[in-house]
């Protein structure tokens, strides 16, 4: 089959781009979601075994009002570490003899802003795609804790960053945002969220009041974790603290029951002040729960434990009285309703394990071998039988044990249907990564076969396509990568993309990838047989674009657009390294392709230093297919061709794209900047030395 060299090019791409989304697809793991929907449906109802339990609705709410106070890059040491005690002083006493329980909690990379405020309010995983949507954070469609609470009529109030308005644009009564464009502003950006404070504290017009605190964050992004800025900012934190708590706590006389101040972060800060990787100090983050409820006895000295943050998410709608998100895979921070009746522990732990279980149904087809789903039902037997011996009024030590025996094993099925799901959802899919490998490299191979004589726009190529479509080869191995797909399928079950497409979708894919290494092989067999390449005679081309016109104009328009988000405009030297070294490597191709083979894209002998030029160039005309037909003719030469160049200044041409390239590679080099790498050694910390 012949086809020009655009026509070849697209196909190539078009191949590469499926084989990358194919490698993609299986690389970034699928978040584990709930796809029925169960907006409308009842709780599940109490078990009881042979009597029938009345509690069928969901327990009323355990806080009368809730405060979530989030300091943007939050880290943990900041609070429970020695900065927590020289600067935040009052939160330190609550942690350690206030009405609070405190937390460690452990946040999943990607640890950026707008995923990480999907994971607190839907106890979901966000995935890496979502560091993409955190430019322009689209509307939350995901069942999550702010949707439930406005359908159960509950007033929010939101101020602080505009990521929340965007995610929830038609769920707060009332709300101011910020921008978190402005870097260098630490400042304003938090004295916007804290104008509203006197005001609202005051009124008792409102259910869920959230406050996002971006000024932490931006100090670590201009001068790091280790700056004098970052202890103001802290005791700033900690006074808003104090006032909130202050207010909240002179308000409870007048109500039934307590409220709840959820001082928490999104993630944590990095040594060089940045965030988005997988550190211990960007994904620890401080967690402290404040309220009367948590009232300790004397002596009750409590350690910050380690939870995970999708644990709020079943924490705060056990709080609210709310259904937990569908898509949750957190557990409820049980602490939270350790002072509760058995009865209501035990109901929330039921709740909480029965929403999992559902999850791990949709999600896994084998789901009645998981460990978790087992225990899950044990644990369901035995609280029936608890449930029997507390309706029948029976107070004795028997039915506090066997309690107690429930909660545990509730407590230790929780853990372990936590950790299929989101083993689960960080599971990676080798099959489809591997095809999409496969599908890469043997495009690449096809492109290798076709060099140096399809370097040239003009150029036209004899693909192998047809016949090995018609050969042996080809059906024998279609029907190995059918067998293989069959076997894999098998053994995986459904957890492989690829094993979930129609068989005709799959054939497709599977037939694509024999025919192109037949393609190779066929290429491979002319190659060494005849030493002949894929080109042929080229056709004149018309088009007023060149190939660096377009890298120019695309790298341009690029740029622009990666100068729309803050944490790009950080690393913006990466963009201005991938652009000049592409920029090199065009012009490196577009010289040696004008050297070696000419302006018709023949292949030519190019000069030696010193040799003089007489103002033709050597071009050969294809009278037929074989390499035996070629005969030469002189043609004049253009002048703005590298032909008009004489010895040395030809070589410096030729030279000058890569020494372009190491003067680059020596300045980047030289100082490391931006945010992710600013603390690796480079040249300047070597002179400074």
């Amino acid at each position: 089959m012949r086809l020009g060299s655009g026509t070849f090019a697209a196909g190539c791409v078009v191949i590469e781009v499926l084989g990358v989304a194919l490698f993609l697809r299986g690389f970034f793991p699928t978040p584990v979601f709930s796809g029925a929907e169960r907006q409308a449906e009842s709780p599940a109802s109490e078990p009881s075994a042979g009597a029938s339990s009345n509690w069928t609705e969901l327990p009323p709410p355990l806080f009368s009002k809730v405060v979530i106070m989030l300091i943007d890059a939050l880290r943990d040491d900041f609070v429970f570490g020695s900065k927590g005690v020289k600067f935040m002083p009052y939160t330190t006493y609550l942690v350690e003899k206030g009405s609070s329980l405190s937390f460690v909690a452990e946040a999943k990379p990607p640890t950026v802003t707008m995923p990480r405020i999907k994971a607190l309010l839907t106890g979901s995983l966000p995935g890496f795609i979502d560091v993409v949507r955190n430019l322009n954070s689209p509307t939350l469609l995901e069942d999550n804790v702010i949707t439930r609470a406005k359908a159960a009529g509950k007033r929010i109030i939101f101020y602080g960053d505009e990521t929340w308005v965007k995610l929830f644009p038609k769920h707060f009564v009332e709300y101011d945002g910020t921008t978190s464009f402005f870097v260098s502003d630490y400042t304003e950006v938090d004295n916007n969220v804290t104008r509203h404070l006197d005001k609202v504290l005051k009124r008792q017009d409102w259910d869920v009041l959230i406050l996002h605190y971006l000024g932490l964050d931006h100090i670590g992004h201009i001068s790091g974790p280790n700056s004098p800025l970052i202890g103001h900012k802290l005791s700033e934190m900690d006074s808003i603290l104090m006032k909130i708590h202050t207010s909240l706590l002179s308000e409870e006389r007048d109500t039934l029951l307590p409220s709840l101040l959820v001082l928490c972060g999104d993630h944590g800060m990095s040594e060089a002040g940045g965030h988005g990787a997988s550190s211990m100090e960007e994904v620890n983050t401080a967690l402290v729960l404040i309220s009367p409820a948590f009232e300790r006895k004397p002596g009750d000295i409590r350690h910050p434990t380690h939870v995970q943050q999708t644990d709020l998410a079943a924490t705060l709608s056990i709080g609210l009285g709310l259904p937990i998100p569908k898509s949750n895979i957190g557990s409820l921070m049980f602490p939270v309703v350790e002072g509760r009746p058995m009865r209501e522990q035990l109901r929330f732990l039921h709740l909480n394990t029965v929403q999992l279980s559902k999850l791990l149904q949709e999600n896994v087809p084998s789901y009645e071998k998981e460990p978790g789903f087992e225990q899950f039902k044990v644990s369901e037997r035995l609280h029936g039988n608890w449930i029997r011996l507390y309706l029948e009024e029976n107070n004795s030590e028997v039915l506090f044990n066997l309690g107690a025996r429930v909660r545990r094993q509730y407590l230790d099925a929780l853990r372990t249907l936590r950790l299929s799901l989101s083993k689960r959802a960080a599971q990676y899919d080798v099959y489809s990564m591997a095809a999409g490998t496969a599908l890469v490299l043997e495009v690449l191979a096809l492109l290798l076969l076709s060099v140096p004589q399809a370097l040239g726009s003009r150029a036209e190529l004899d693909v192998p396509l047809l016949s090995p479509v018609c050969s042996l080869l080809f059906y024998l191995l279609l029907l190995a990568l059918a067998a293989l797909h069959g076997a894999v399928c098998t053994a995986a079950r459904s957890s492989c993309y690829l094993c979930s497409l129609p068989w005709l979708a799959a054939g497709g894919a599977m037939a694509l990838t024999a025919a192109l290494l037949c393609a190779v092989v066929s290429a491979l067999t002319r190659t060494f047989a005849s030493g002949t390449c894929l080109s042929q005679n080229p056709p004149q081309s018309t088009s007023r674009w060149s190939e660096l016109d377009l890298l120019s104009f695309l790298g341009t328009v690029g740029h622009v657009l990666s100068l729309g988000a803050s944490s790009f405009i950080e690393e913006e030297h990466q963009t201005w390294y991938f652009l000049i070294n592409t920029l090199c490597l065009a012009l490196c191709h577009q010289i040696y392709r004008n050297c070696f083979l000419g302006d018709d894209c023949a292949p030519q002998r190019c000069p030696h230093m010193g040799e003089e030029f007489d103002g033709v160039t050597v071009a050969l005309q294809g009278k037929r297919a074989g390499p035996e037909g070629w005969e030469l003719s002189r043609v004049p030469a253009d002048p703005s061709s590298l032909e008009a160049l004489r010895g040395p200044e030809r070589w410096m041409v030729l030279a000058s794209p890569w020494l372009v390239l190491a003067c680059c590679r020596l300045l980047r080099s030289l100082n490391q900047t931006g945010v992710q790498w600013a603390h690796r050694p480079d040249l300047g910390h070597w002179l400074t030395r």
